[in-house]
């Protein structure tokens, strides 16, 4: 199974595809970013999101798609302005046909490093150990992408084995 990571944002999206083999060991495929620059409309962005999003679905054809839920803490601008790059995310992802689960970011930490509150440097470590590379993903965003996708083929897994 083939799934794609994704984490949302309108400057800087992180994106990770991750293959589950058949002896469930996992392999990194692709991962990276998606940028927007700040000085151009905010529909120009999006538009950019939406085409870079449909791009990576359509070359990769991954089985499904893991995109983290949205979450803030104290500024509601910069909430709303990722709230539209996850919307339009979506929007590509339905529209090529992947389903998509939706996951909080304490679960990916839970589901990679076995701990709800695990720090960043924790997590980053986990994605290469599990992943088998040979040194931490870069930029950050791509390996929280990853660690949405190894999340997203967990829960798969496992929604498997209940059915």
């Amino acid at each position: 199974m083939l799934s794609l990571g994704i984490d949302p944002g309108t400057a800087t999206i992180g994106f990770g595809l991750v293959h589950e083999r058949n002896d469930g060991s996992l392999q990194a495929i692709h991962f990276g970013v998606i940028t927007t620059a700040p000085g151009v409309p905010m529909w120009e962005r999006l538009k950019q999101i939406y085409d870079q999003v449909t791009m990576l679905a359509v070359d990769y054809k991954p089985d499904h798609a893991g995109v983290e839920e949205l979450f803030f803490a104290r500024n509601v601008t910069t909430a709303i302005t990722v709230a539209q790059g996850r919307g339009v995310i979506l929007l590509a992802l339905a529209n090529a046909g992947i389903p998509i689960t939706e996951y909080k970011p304490n679960m990916v930490k839970q589901s990679v490093s076995g701990y709800g509150g695990a720090k960043k440097p924790q997590m980053q470590e986990m994605v290469r150990m599990l992943l088998g590379l040979d040194s931490i993903p870069k930029p950050d965003d791509a390996a929280d992408a990853l660690a949405i996708a190894i999340t997203d083929l967990h829960v798969s897994r496992y929604n498997t084995l209940l059915e």
